[in-house]
């Protein structure tokens, strides 16, 4: 269902359109908390000035998303890249299955924690956080991104986790933060900290 704005904002969203026109962005991010921000003609747009428009609509909850999942995908044509902050589900397209990315920290705190408490680092700087975002994008396979999605598949989580913990780790020695002595096999060690369920 597309989202009609009131009159009165009629003229925002021209504005808001030769904006993009104007600077032509790549990326929409959407933290307003308003429902239907971004219009068809929104999305419309950042798909004439790029092959794959990334849109962010990060209010919460999904009923405050600056759009939802389909229409981000159906008024690009499928080009769009989509994340936000709570779930959506699947879209079917043209024959075509796409998966909305959940751009939240349930990616990033889990490895960030459990590389914090291998190596026993008592001061967590900004550097862990950087390190771990971009771990993260480097995880993204072109799989992802040809379903529209920014991020790798949820149900990967415990691997992501392991990866991330690893390079938070190398960051903790490198800042001389780390409290525990260098393991040969850091991997194994962060690996021997991870919860294994067992029902």
């Amino acid at each position: 269902m597309e989202h009609n704005l009131p009159y009165a904002h009629n003229h925002e969203q021209l504005n808001f359109i030769e904006a993009i026109k104007s600077i032509k962005p790549q990326v929409l991010i959407g933290a307003t908390g308003a429902p239907g921000t971004f219009t068809k003609d929104v999305i419309q747009q950042m798909d004439i000035i790029n092959d794959r428009p990334i849109i962010f609509a990060l209010s919460n909850p999904t009923s405050r998303a600056e759009c939802t999942a389909e229409q981000a995908y159906r008024w690009s044509k499928g080009n769009a890249i989509f994340a936000s902050v709570s779930p959506f589900d699947k879209v079917s397209l043209n024959g075509k299955k796409y998966y909305p990315g959940q751009g939240n920290n349930a990616y990033v705190f889990p490895g960030i924690g459990l590389g914090v408490i291998a190596t026993k680092a008592r001061i967590i700087p900004d550097e862990f956080f950087l390190v771990a975002a971009k771990t993260l994008a480097e995880l993204v396979k072109e799989d992802d991104i040809n379903v529209g999605s920014l991020y790798p598949k949820l149900s990967e989580i415990r691997n992501l986790s392991l990866e991330i913990a690893v390079a938070v780790a190398e960051k903790a020695f490198e800042f001389d933060l780390a409290q525990i002595d260098k393991h040969q096999d850091l991997r194994q060690l962060i690996s021997d900290y991870m919860y294994e369920p067992h029902y």
